[in-house]
């Protein structure tokens, strides 16, 4: 019989590498101290309570799994996709992932996904994969004459300093930014991955839905055969994974007939783009009064009326670090204050077109949620990508990257006629792959991810898009807007010094002191 295991090459790795000494003890503890007159009780004692089990898989059946929320468990992963880390890993918000990252760290050959083909469509599979990489290093030897430019035009006191080693692989790393666009999405990642248990039961679960139901299941699978190594307890609550049929997505495919054909897919596009009438990111909806939302929150929580508070200053209280100091700290702690709390009532929604690997960095914002795409669905027969603005600005950058993009959907074109499975055929998706969907989030998040994404620092594509989505709240909330602002921007109101907090990694511009309508960037 074939294992999730036997359709991929190599096979994925999960470790065990950190948890709770009694992680399933610890919950059923957790649970009986509720109702404990004593007080709290010891998981210890509880490893040896004779009706542990019992209680454990009634709670569990009743639906009441915070206890099981408790122990946190910590992976190694290596030998897993992109896609896959898009798709499944980071498609919710109860994890914590540090991953090695493209943008930093050159993308060997050959660390990519191959599923067991055979015959043609293996040789498709990896010509295409070759021809990607291939690109990628081409582009990473054509992009250093316009990245070289851009970044001394940005850091113009470092121009006699151009054989510096460190300015040297500095450079470097903002061209492997742009050329890992051609990378496919099948390229592996390795990265630590922290969950707590009822995260881990919901994976196993659901491992078999789009769009990577074999590595899902692969990667799951090995997961909780590492959690029950360390405490076996689990398989009393263990639920078996849901079969794809059984997924609303696969309902609608197979039910409806539904085929993703490129009629259909090329009118959705179309549809979608015209809205956007060439923004990345639109501002389709928000709350009617948003500054008026705001300003009777803040009243409310120091319990004053208009007359002794107006709204500006209300607003300001909640938004402006020099009234506010605490949005000047690098340590986020927006959740925690009274006042600051109030940015949780106004909201935004916003239909966007990112790239496979911009919105790998935009989901990790995981309070700004999005309903993200079906990849299966975006098979269509003609390349559909995003193009980074120095690719764009160089024109022998831009006919290679042209042609990669020809040649990996020339590719899926191919794997599709010979009836390769969906889920494989993914994988030959570049990083450029356009992926378009609504994102709605309240202030409070929102603010937060301005003023990580508004740093020049950020990647460039999502920091377009961050930008963008300020300029359009300007137009309607000004009062909120004129604080959504780069770190340093936040800093520099607070009055603290160093305005910009990355030290060495400076990006080269003073943004506090810059509009950010007045910025423009190919890097």
């Amino acid at each position: 019989m074939n294992t999730p295991h036997s359709f991929l090459s190599p096979s994925p790795v999960a470790t065990l590498v950190n948890s709770f000494s009694l992680p399933f003890a610890n919950a059923v503890a957790a649970a009986r101290t509720c109702y404990s007159a004593k007080g709290i009780v010891d998981a210890g004692e509880t490893a040896k309570w004779s009706r542990r089990d019992d209680l454990a898989r009634s709670i569990y059946q009743a639906g009441h799994h915070t206890v099981y929320q408790h122990a946190h468990f910590q992976f190694a992963l290596s030998n897993v996709s992109r896609q896959f880390v898009w798709s499944f890993l980071h498609s919710h918000p109860y994890y914590n992932s540090e991953q090695v990252s493209q943008r930093y760290v050159e993308v060997q050959p050959g660390t990519v996904i191959v599923p067991k083909l055979e015959g043609n469509p293996l040789s498709i599979y990896q010509k295409t994969v070759e021809a990607q990489f291939a690109a990628y290093h081409q582009l990473g030897e054509t992009l250093l004459e316009p990245v070289r430019a851009a970044y001394f035009d940005r850091f113009k006191n470092r121009a006699g300093q151009a054989e510096d080693k460190k300015i040297q692989e500095d450079i470097k790393k903002r061209c492997m930014e742009a050329a890992r666009y051609a990378l496919p999405i099948g390229a592996f990642t390795q990265l630590y991955h922290t969950i707590n248990g009822i995260t881990l039961l919901r994976y196993h679960r659901l491992c078999r839905q789009y769009d990577a139901p074999t590595e899902q299941a692969a990667v799951a699978g090995l997961m909780v055969e590492e959690l029950l190594k360390q405490a076996p307890e689990y398989r009393i609550i263990l639920e078996d994974p849901l079969p794809l049929e059984e997924t609303p997505e696969h309902r609608f495919f197979h039910k409806a007939g539904h085929v993703p054909d490129d009629r259909a897919f090329r009118e959705f596009a179309h549809e979608f783009d015209v809205d956007l009438d060439g923004r990345i990111s639109l501002l389709i909806d928000h709350k009617v009064d948003n500054e008026g939302l705001l300003a009777n929150a803040v009243r409310e929580v120091l319990g004053v009326p208009r007359t002794e508070i107006d709204d500006d200053t209300a607003i300001a209280m909640a938004l402006d670090p020099a009234a506010n100091p605490l949005l000047g700290e690098t340590l986020n702690l927006t959740t925690l204050d009274k006042i600051t709390r109030a940015l949780a009532h106004p909201s935004y929604t916003f239909r966007k077109k990112i790239s496979h690997t911009a919105d790998s960095q935009n989901q990790r914002h995981r309070a700004t949620p999005a309903s993200r795409p079906c990849l299966r669905a975006y098979l269509s027969n003609n390349p559909d990508y995003i193009t980074p603005a120095i690719i764009a600005s160089h024109p022998k950058s831009l006919e290679i990257y042209r042609k990669t993009m020809e040649r990996s959907w020339e590719g899926i074109r191919q794997l599709r006629k010979a009836g390769v499975p969906d889920e494989f055929v993914c994988y030959l998706l570049p990083n450029a792959v356009s992926l378009r969907f609504t994102e709605s989030a309240d202030l409070l998040n929102l603010r937060h991810k301005c003023a990580m994404r508004l740093c020049l620092n950020a990647q460039e594509e999502i920091w377009r898009a961050s930008r963008e989505e300020v300029q359009q709240i300007q137009q309607i909330n000004p009062r909120i807007a004129r604080y959504l602002l780069p770190p340093c921007g936040l800093r520099s109101l607070a009055h603290a010094s160093p305005p910009c907090p990355e030290g060495g990694r400076f990006c080269g511009v003073p943004a506090w002191k810059t509009g950010l309508n007045e910025i423009t960037r190919l890097i």
